[in-house]
């Protein structure tokens, strides 16, 4: 597997071995002890699928401790920006955005550890966006960011409005903010 990391430290892309031929192709997703290998030793307690169109734009989610969770991401079918905000206070790149292209056609992975807001824009239609979560989904414990604010400056690369729910267009700005990371 090979491993891609940034200057913000946690977060890595993981592009696995794809094994193809006239049938098609094989790939493991999940082994634990590769992941743990990474340093990725958390137990994964829930697997979430979203299918979307293009131009949706779902996030910045996250869960705040004690229910946190850290996920790994991918693409099964489609392709995505996919954008982290680091929320951990302590963190020297706190308040800082990542963005990786995730596609299905390159397999890759995006381990995203607790301590991040996590949103995704979708590039085609019938995006289906795949979550292995370190912990349950705790509906007291959701939160998230402006998906636009202007101290994050997050370009998405959008060229027209972005479909979003009623909930991701009401999440607080980041100047207001108080993380529990």
């Amino acid at each position: 597997m090979e491993v891609q990391e940034f200057h913000i430290k946690g977060p890595l892309l993981l592009s696995p071995k794809i094994f193809s031929d006239d049938r098609g192709y094989f790939t493991e997703t999940y082994k634990k002890s590769t992941f743990e290998a990474l340093g990725i030793s958390q137990n994964f307690y829930q697997d979430n699928q979203s299918l979307s169109q293009k131009n949706v734009l779902r996030g910045l989610h996250f869960q705040s401790p004690p229910h946190a969770q850290g996920k790994l991401v991918s693409v099964i079918t489609g392709k995505v920006m996919d954008v982290i905000v680091d929320i951990r206070k302590n963190s020297p790149t706190y308040g800082e955005h990542l963005k990786v292209m995730l596609d299905a056609k390159e397999m890759t992975f995006f381990w995203v550890p607790e301590g991040f807001a996590h949103g995704f824009f979708t590039l085609e239609n019938n995006t289906i966006f795949k979550y292995k979560c370190t912990n349950e989904y705790h509906k007291d414990s959701e939160n998230g960011l402006m998906w636009n604010d202007p101290k994050l400056n997050i370009d998405w690369g959008l060229t027209e409005n972005p479909i979003m729910s009623e909930k991701d267009l009401v999440f607080q700005s980041f100047e207001n903010f108080e993380s529990k990371f």
